[in-house]
């Protein structure tokens, strides 16, 4: 096998790296339902929206924080796939899915 001495170390810097990207879609995940649940609340009178209505409308920051947090759960996503794509090379270890071939010349 192609240095096995490194696979507890790389398994570690994995699951650690899948954590923080779990985390992260959560936090952002939460902070995207507190936004849709505080945005707007339609009244029983009519269902006229407000003037300046933003479909995400976060409480806290400036405009730009419902594009950091809608941006980051997309991260967190993606990076949580990306570790289950090292999990599956974590499980077969050998050359092949180290590195490219080597055509001989």
């Amino acid at each position: 096998m192609v240095n096995e001495r490194m696979r507890p170390a790389v398994s570690l810097l994995l699951f650690l790296n899948f954590c923080m990207y779990i985390i992260l879609a959560i936090i952002g995940g939460w902070a995207t339902n507190v936004a849709i649940n505080r945005g707007f609340i339609i009244g029983p009178e009519i269902l006229v929206l407000p003037a300046h209505f933003k479909p995400i409308f976060f409480p806290i920051g400036n405009f730009a924080t419902g594009f950091f947090v809608i941006f980051a759960v997309i991260a967190g996503v993606v990076g949580a796939a990306s570790c289950i794509s090292g999990f599956n090379h974590m499980r077969f270890w050998n050359y092949d899915s180290l590195c490219r071939k080597r055509h001989k010349q």
